[in-house]
């Protein structure tokens, strides 16, 4: 005996099966972003030997014709950035991950090269302290905000 439903009967109401990722379409990805990770993992392992050859050959002291115009121009960029992504924070806006990961590295940037081209004395002790009283810590502050702004997968 075969039943059936009347004509007239309701459609049943059924929740969509969900979908496994075997039943999923496959997405064809383009090979670009693979190819230029590729090319920037290449381009970092080059410059280990090249580290080496700078360690080597590089004079203890050097003199630059433009040393005020460097750190103006560091301390510049770095005010800019911290502005920025001060503005960006207090708006909520998304793109602060992207300028608070920049006034980060500039941070350590300032740090590192305040500490390394000091001179010794009260110089060195005034680049140490600043570094590890301000820089490193707004530096690390920023790496959080950028952390935390990042887009969460859905």
């Amino acid at each position: 005996m075969v039943t059936t439903t009347p004509a007239f009967a309701p459609a049943a109401r059924t929740r969509p099966r969900p979908v496994s990722h075997m039943e999923r379409p496959v997405r064809t990805r383009s090979r670009w972003p693979s190819r230029v990770g590729l090319v920037l993992i290449g381009a970092g392992l080059a410059l280990v030997p090249w580290l080496f050859v700078l360690a080597s050959s590089l004079p203890a002291t050097a003199t630059a014709a433009h040393w005020p115009a460097a750190w103006v121009g560091l301390d510049t960029l770095e005010a800019l950035a911290l502005v920025t992504t001060g503005v960006l924070v207090t708006r909520h806006d998304p793109r602060r991950c992207l300028t608070a990961m920049v006034t980060a590295t500039l941070l350590a940037v300032d740090a590192w090269f305040d500490v390394s081209t000091a001179a010794p004395g009260a110089d060195q002790v005034t680049a140490v302290a600043m570094a590890v009283l301000l820089e490193v810590p707004l530096a690390a502050l920023c790496v959080v905000l950028a952390l935390r702004a990042l887009p969460r997968p859905v």
